[in-house]
């Protein structure tokens, strides 16, 4: 992990935010290009990180892992014109990377489609909704029956070095700064020296900035004026 983090960060950033799909909602039946031209508003997968999320994607790298779709959910259009780029892709892998791409101009992505689930068989919770199958697959309308316990499901998992994690060190930031320190005689005796904290503080508020943008930098003018 820490590797990788290493690898999706550059220009002084060295943190990541975690997004993740859990189930990833693919219909049964459909192909991975048929769920991702449903989700070309805002992509089906949710932040996992104490970060506030953003309106608008954004993300300067990131690492994205789908599996669980098998070779039923490759895009099958031979000799019929594509309805979509994605369903023009070659392969599962490729439609995915095109829809990051598409989702995230501009940024450095990398994707994988493994075709194993995720397995959800006891001890793992069944808080599932009906509206599963067994393997994870989304139904049009809930079952006739009780349905069965979800054995697997296809699952998305993301990480990105993405302007959220502006907000999160910066108030992790406001927040140190806020202390007394010399309420905290015991941790300065541990060996830490106050110029050594105020130090670390201010990489912190520094590394916050690698993350700005335009709308970023605009906000962070403000906070410094109220500072």
């Amino acid at each position: 992990m820490m590797h990788l983090a290493e690898t999706l960060n550059f220009s002084g950033r060295k943190v990541v935010a975690a997004w993740a799909s859990v189930p990833f909602p693919a219909l049964r039946g459909c192909s991975l290009p048929d769920t991702l031209c449903a989700y070309q508003q805002d992509v089906p997968w949710k932040l996992l990180s104490s970060c506030r999320e953003q309106e608008v994607s954004c993300c300067f790298a990131q690492s994205v892992v789908l599996r669980g779709l098998g070779r039923e959910s490759h895009p099958s259009s031979l000799g019929k014109q594509p309805p979509s780029p994605f369903h023009a892709c070659e392969s599962t892998e490729q439609a995915l990377q095109h829809y990051l791409h598409t989702m995230f101009p501009g940024a450095f992505s990398t994707s994988h489609v493994l075709e194993q689930p995720c397995s959800t068989l006891p001890p793992y919770p069944q808080f599932f909704s009906p509206l599963l199958t067994r393997q994870g697959f989304l139904l049009d309308k809930p079952p006739c029956s009780s349905s069965a316990a979800v054995e697997s499901i296809p699952v998305l998992a993301a990480l990105q070095s993405s302007p959220v994690l502006r907000t999160l060190l910066y108030s992790l930031y406001k927040d140190l700064q806020k202390l007394n320190t010399r309420r905290w005689a015991s941790f300065f005796s541990a060996g830490v020296e106050q110029e050594d904290f105020q130090e670390a503080l201010q990489e912190l508020r520094t590394l916050s900035e690698c993350y700005e943008t335009g709308l970023e930098a605009d906000e962070s003018d403000d906070e410094a004026d109220s500072d």
